[in-house]
């Protein structure tokens, strides 16, 4: 569907916004294709908050925009556009609608303000080691007593869990049932006693995941989620708010036009002409790839705000992107590879890394090659698209 002159309107309201009231300094990072961190997420989520755009997929009366799902669209793809950063998920946009749905008016009032405002920040606890893909078999355990339960396990690829406060997690409270009816969502405090939280180092360079240990954490009752039992039903309601994520490919475009530019300046000299001109070639396809999945977004958007089903859109938006923004990265490797990879060192981007220019190139290349893990493996999503093409 074609934009009303009042999304327009609207898409460049949030376009002035962007640029006057982003810092720079935060901009930078993204436009630098740094990894971002609480240090770049908080400041900016407290500007939107103030602005009154701190949630733009929660209703009104929880202190959000009430936009519907065309506006949220235009706010995410004029926000990459602007080199601002996303808004940070996992509070707002996967815990946050979970709390709404199921929660208590008492655990509204004590996480939404927090979650809103981007003093409380929040990590996902869910994977383990032998529970990715196959959540389900987790085994993490909770045991109640009185009116706590103690929990002991491990949770692994726990994203940004050293700055958080807190961690919603998927916790198995009945073992002797079928093993999706036996887990629960359970609120715990990342400063309890019995947590510790150390680093995954990975092949990037930067500290992002983390393994979480839990060694009888306490957690009161009145931190669960819900039904005891029922937590499989609440975290499919989460990850299922974000089945539009991959409609927004701005971001990807912006990568894109960052590439684009490095070939340019990186090859500059007529001896590189030939390969200038081949990285350009293999730019076009891309281009072509981000274009068609664009379209696609667009179709999924109008899909939901029609209220129709969105059947393989999201899998098939999963699958185009995560290869396409691998391979842009592969191409600024090939640009500038043989003058910065031999000085990599996988060590936090405050190191020695930092002092290597264009070495972002470099870590990104290395953090991409999760792209098609992260979010739903590239093998699950071609499950779903053969399970839905060819039945059982």
């Amino acid at each position: 569907m074609d934009e009303t002159a009042e999304l327009a309107a609207f898409r460049a309201e949030v376009r002035d916004f962007a640029l006057a009231h982003c810092p720079p300094e935060i901009r930078a990072v993204v436009a630098a294709n740094g990894k971002l961190g609480r240090k770049q997420w908080a400041p900016w989520q407290r500007i939107l908050h103030a602005h009154g755009w701190g949630a733009p997929s929660w209703p009104k009366e929880y202190g959000g925009t009430g936009w519907d799902q065309r506006r949220r669209h235009i706010f995410d793809e004029v926000l990459a556009e602007c080199d601002c950063p996303p808004q940070y998920h996992h509070g707002l946009r996967h815990l946050g609608p979970v709390l709404i749905a199921f929660g208590t008016e008492e655990q509204k009032a004590r996480f939404l303000p927090g979650i809103l405002s981007g003093e409380d920040w929040w990590c996902q606890g869910y994977s383990e080691p032998g529970a990715g893909s196959d959540l389900a078999s987790l085994k993490t355990r909770a045991v109640r007593e009185g009116e706590e339960y103690v929990v002991t396990g491990q949770k692994l690829w726990t994203s940004h869990a050293h700055e958080s406060d807190r961690m919603y997690t998927l916790v198995r409270t009945n073992a002797e049932v079928k093993r999706q009816e036996g887990i629960t969502l359970l609120l715990i405090p990342l400063n309890s006693p019995g947590i510790c939280v150390r680093e995954v180092r990975t092949i990037d360079g930067w500290h992002h995941v983390n393994e979480v240990f839990l060694d009888g954490v306490r957690v009161p009752v009145a931190n669960r989620i819900g039904e005891e039992n029922k937590g499989w039903t609440y975290g499919k309601f989460l990850l299922d708010r974000e089945r539009l994520g991959g409609a927004n490919v701005a971001p990807a475009f912006r990568f894109l036009d960052r590439c684009r530019e490095l070939v340019a300046r990186e090859l500059a000299g007529p001896a590189d002409a030939l390969k200038r001109g081949q990285l350009e070639y293999r730019l076009l396809l891309a281009e072509a790839e981000l274009r068609g999945a664009r379209e696609l977004g667009k179709a999924a958007v109008d899909a939901v705000t029609a209220g129709e089903p969105l059947g393989l859109m999201p899998s098939e938006l999963k699958l185009s992107t995560a290869d396409t923004v691998q391979r842009i990265g592969a191409i600024a490797l090939d640009a500038v590879g043989e003058r910065v990879a031999s000085r990599f060192r996988p060590v936090d981007a405050s190191g020695p890394n930092a002092a290597v220019e264009d070495i972002e190139w470099v870590q990104n290349f290395m953090y991409l090659r999760a792209k098609t893990i992260f979010g739903g493996s590239n093998e699950v999503q071609k499950n779903v698209v053969a399970k839905q093409l060819f039945g059982n």
